[in-house]
């Protein structure tokens, strides 16, 4: 009978938010399977967990993963952590436990901690919809890809970023969004605990004067409906209402319905097309 994989939610700063159920899980497994061992060891000590570890991380996870399906397989659990939080957000933990169901072994999640959920209730903005970007990429195209993207994002953005890095990615952010309503979260549970709702131009102007320490979550507005709404109908209106019409009707509309849907872009009542079409 294979064994179970158990994600388990690891503190992400502060040591009492270790779920009494995740101490019982990593002393009863067979293994623990964590992103740094040397990190991963002053935890369990703390929680005198004697339990056999083993590396995985981004470097290993394929070769690894592997392995680890095959210790399941045998019969042993293997419980899965990270420095901090949760297993396999933003992790390499999703392709062992995208391994562990093409093999058909049990997964279960233990929850805790996750920065990206703790940044977004404290940032005072939607959490009703939002986004997880975790970090933007280093490649430059990519980068630029997702920036793109992010410009008509009307849900609420959450992205990590290390302190050595934060000036150049809220001047990205400035660039792609323009200025946004901005929640800075560092040393989330820690002592020093900060959160900062600010926007991002007076966030880069903060930081021209003080040097970023800890590691951040930004939450950062979304692009509202209306504003959403504003830039199409600029967009339509940029363009001859004959053009407007051809292009509904290039995709099979009639002239009625394509007339309305023209009205409906531009943000005007269907007879003030419709006259104008009439005495083209």
């Amino acid at each position: 009978m294979a064994g179970i994989l158990y994600l388990c939610a690891t503190p992400i700063g502060n040591l009492g938010d270790m779920t009494p159920r995740v101490v019982e899980t990593l002393r009863s497994v067979d293994l623990i399977a964590a992103e740094d061992t040397r990190n991963s060891v002053k935890l369990l000590n703390h929680f005198e967990i004697r339990t056999s570890m083993t590396s995985y991380h981004e470097y290993n996870k394929v070769e690894k993963a592997d392995y680890l399906v095959s210790q399941l397989q045998q019969g042993r659990d293997v419980a899965l952590i990270t420095d901090a939080g949760t297993p396999a957000v933003s992790d390499p933990g999703e392709v062992l436990v995208a391994r562990c169901h093409e093999a058909g072994i049990t997964v279960t999640s233990l929850p805790g901690a996750a920065a990206c959920i703790t940044a977004l209730t404290l940032s005072g903005l939607s959490t009703r919809r939002f986004c997880f970007e975790a970090f933007l990429p280093a490649d430059k195209k990519e980068k630029a890809e997702i920036l793109a993207e992010l410009q008509e994002e009307s849900r609420t953005i959450i992205l990590y970023e290390a302190p050595h890095h934060l000036v150049r990615t809220l001047g990205e952010l400035h660039q792609a969004l323009g200025n946004r309503r901005l929640t800075l979260c560092r040393e989330l549970t820690k002592r020093f605990e900060t959160v900062i709702p600010t926007t991002i131009e007076d966030a880069l102007a903060m930081y021209e004067h003080e040097e970023p320490r800890g590691e951040y979550v930004l939450v950062v507005e979304g692009k509202s409906l209306q504003q959403k709404k504003e830039a199409r109908q600029a967009a339509w209106q940029s363009m001859s209402i004959e053009k407007h019409m051809a292009y509904y009707e290039e995709e099979g509309m009639d002239e009625k319905s394509a007339m309305k849907q023209v009205a409906k872009d531009r943000g005007v009542p269907k007879r003030e097309i419709y006259q104008y079409l009439l005495l083209k």
